[in-house]
């Protein structure tokens, strides 16, 4: 039973991510995006923003542990993630990522309050995708995010 529901639920993620909707005259393939923050409020304007303006499937984690679980078992298209979290902080949680080869090509983007040249360069170095600076615009988040991924 349980291989059953398994094969179900792996052949609808992969039927979401054939999927297409229509957005201002394009076609985009439903994209996939794992949040990761330990603010829950924070977590749900995100996902509502995502879901609603861009029509993509979000997935919500409040840990670095509970993310890492996610994104290798979902196989999300895009990670957002925010920095400073308690236990395993987001930068952390990216070198996890990073040292898995499963998930290593998973772009990451980070949510960040503290968002200075040096820590810029940083993240660069790391092979980060973007950084959104908090608090963002939940309106122009879809917009950054496909910015910042190259996604049309």
């Amino acid at each position: 039973m349980y291989c059953t529901q398994h094969q179900n639920r792996y052949s609808k993620l992969r039927f979401l991510q054939a999927v297409k909707v229509k957005d201002e005259g394009r076609t985009m393939s439903v994209k996939r995006v794992l949040v990761v923050d330990d603010e829950k409020n924070l977590c749900l304007v995100i996902k509502a923003c995502l879901e609603n303006i861009g029509h993509w499937h979000v997935l919500t984690a409040q840990s670095g542990n509970e993310g890492l679980v996610l994104a290798e078992t979902e196989l999300p298209d895009a990670i957002l993630l925010d920095v400073m979290m308690p236990g395993m902080n987001g930068l952390a949680m990216f070198r996890a990522l990073q040292n898995n080869p499963v998930t290593q090509k998973i772009p990451v983007i980070l949510l960040t309050a503290k968002v200075q040249q040096v820590d810029l360069d940083q993240y660069a170095q790391l092979g980060i995708a973007g950084v959104l600076r908090k608090p963002f615009d939940p309106l122009k988040l879809v917009n950054q995010v496909v910015e910042l991924m190259g996604w049309e």
